[in-house]
């Protein structure tokens, strides 16, 4: 008999998926059986939150939805943070969970993981979620889960399984081929609209989210064409090239950017939710737009949101940038245009403004020339926030943290894992400080366990450095902030892990160049001496 759980493995197998992250349980180890047999990779977090950034990560490199198995009750609540960054941050997340039998459902008498309704748990943050009530229907659910990946804005989507139908008989069930959904087609006459207005502009500009991520070509090609300064959002790097002549980098919160805005005649602004983490990271209402807004967005609701467009148009951003540059004379872009020259002139008053951060900058001229296609995964922390101004990157799915969106703690280890096995060959280095590690510190193990090479690159300040200075600045008296601060080095060499304390640039360039290929390397960045650039 093939039960309803051993159909489950074996639909997700035939579209695609090869890892899932889980942590078994008296309650889902029926999903379980079959999964030994059938190619699909297994990894074991330390907690569901892990298990839910671990698919984060693999999502946002592979670009296909990250899979995760998850217990009734506690597992469910373990992994909503990791759903809502996922949420926030459009990425596409399957999570599977058990629930307690059909005829137990809201019951309130004490069953092992009870809860009053688990689907209610996760309806801010997921496109949807469904109980299973029969085992026909989970073809049809599982083929709307891709669709919406696939054709909609991504975002995690809840299935889960009642225990008395995981173990059902599926003989009569067929595996069923994945069919692709279409994304929504730009309206012609509104991109004949946005044409003309954006060949009759003087002073443009572009501004570019996550949702273009699928898209560099285009976008590069649109940004030529436009001869516009272009601004990316923090997902979004990558999809103008480092050293490209239009990039303004992700600084829309900095003065030398919302002077352009302000002076732009057209903007045009494609897969961005033109929100606070990405535009107004100093929280002062600042970022404002001078002229004419186009907004292009697969997401119906998102049009309308935070500035009111003069043209929107419901679009998958590829489809819709090939549309445009349809309509556009074909580009001569000059290197000394009037656009980059726009740029240029942001740039330096950039540089100026960064004068201050260049120990920064040592730092990340030492990661890039020692590991120079690194991906940098990042938690919420002061190497993050300033890398989110100061790195460029080559390509798209090379640099991305937590600070977005939901803005949690504790993503970047899990996060950077999944990001490894989802891309073995490129080199990982996760960028988290003391604070944050200490939310997520067993995940070393389950790193150590799949032999995932990837440098753990810790700044230490001995606390919760930033929050300190924000009570400070507000004449706050600190409490809370200067934590306990454990040996790192020595926690991560009994995880198995290969640790060190670098001493200075060049020695930090020796450890990354070194690093292992089969477990994480931890090098811990003390912000006071003795590494101090």
């Amino acid at each position: 008999m093939t039960t309803c759980g051993e159909f489950l493995i074996r639909q997700l197998q035939a579209w695609g998926v090869d890892t899932l992250f889980g942590i078994p349980g008296v309650h889902t180890v029926e999903l379980y059986r079959g999964l030994a047999g059938s190619g699909i990779r297994h990894v074991t977090p330390r907690h569901e939150q892990g298990a839910g950034f671990m698919a984060d990560g693999y999502a946002r490199v592979s670009g296909k939805p990250g899979v995760c198995l998850i217990i009734t009750g506690p597992g469910m609540t373990n992994i909503l943070t990791a759903m809502a960054q996922a949420y926030a941050d459009s990425i596409p997340m399957l999570v599977i969970s058990s629930v307690n039998e059909r005829d137990r459902l809201g019951q309130g008498r004490g069953y092992l993981h009870e809860l009053p309704d688990q689907r209610a748990l996760t309806a801010g943050v997921s496109a949807f979620s469904h109980t299973l009530m029969s085992v026909e229907e989970l073809p049809e659910v599982l083929a709307r889960a891709f669709a919406a990946f696939s054709g909609a804005r991504p975002r995690p989507v809840h299935i889960e399984l009642p225990l008395d139908l995981i173990t059902a008989p599926a003989d009569h069930l067929a595996l069923q081929p994945r069919a692709r959904a279409s994304r929504p087609v730009a309206d012609a006459a509104l991109i004949r609209a946005a044409a003309e207005r954006l060949r009759a502009a003087r002073a443009p500009l572009l501004l570019l989210g996550g949702g273009c991520v699928e898209a560099p070509a285009e976008a590069r090609a649109l940004a030529e064409a436009l001869d516009a300064p272009t601004a990316l959002t923090i997902n979004a790097k990558g999809l103008l090239p480092a050293g490209h002549p239009l990039l303004l980098g992700s600084n829309q919160s900095l003065v030398p950017v919302r002077e352009l805005a302000r002076e732009a005649d057209v903007v045009l602004a494609i897969g961005t939710e033109l929100g606070e983490t990405d535009y107004d990271v100093v929280f002062d209402g600042g970022f404002a737009l001078g002229g004419e807004l186009i907004r292009i967005d697969i997401d119906a609701a998102q049009l309308d949101r935070n500035f009111t467009p003069a043209l929107a148009i419901q679009a998958d951003a590829r489809q819709a940038m090939e549309r445009l540059l349809a309509e556009l004379p074909p580009s001569a872009f000059d290197v000394q245009g009037p656009g980059a020259r726009r740029a240029a002139a942001v740039r330096a008053a950039l540089a100026e403004g960064f004068a201050g951060w260049a120990h920064y900058r040592q730092l990340f001229d030492t990661l890039q020339q020692a590991l120079p296609d690194a991906r940098l995964v990042g938690d919420s922390t002061q190497t993050v926030y300033s890398g989110n101004h100061l790195v460029d990157t080559l390509a798209p799915r090379r640099w991305f943290n937590s600070s977005t969106g939901y803005g949690t703690l504790g993503y970047g280890l899990p996060a950077a894992i999944g990001a490894k096995l989802a891309d073995p060959s490129s080199p990982v280095i996760c960028l988290i400080g003391d604070g944050g590690l200490q939310f997520s510190l067993p995940e070393l193990a389950s790193a150590v366990e799949a032999g995932v090479g990837i440098v753990v690159l810790l700044w230490n300040n001995q606390g919760y450095g930033e929050i300190k200075r924000y009570m400070q600045r507000r004449q706050i008296t600190p409490l809370g902030v200067d934590i306990h601060t454990p040996d790192f080095i020595a926690i991560a060499r009994g995880f198995g892990c290969q640790a060190e304390r670098a001493r200075d640039h060049a020695h930090l360039a020796e450890l990354l160049r070194q690093a292992p290929g089969d477990r994480p390397l931890l090098v811990e960045l003390m912000e006071a001496p003795p590494f101090h650039p």
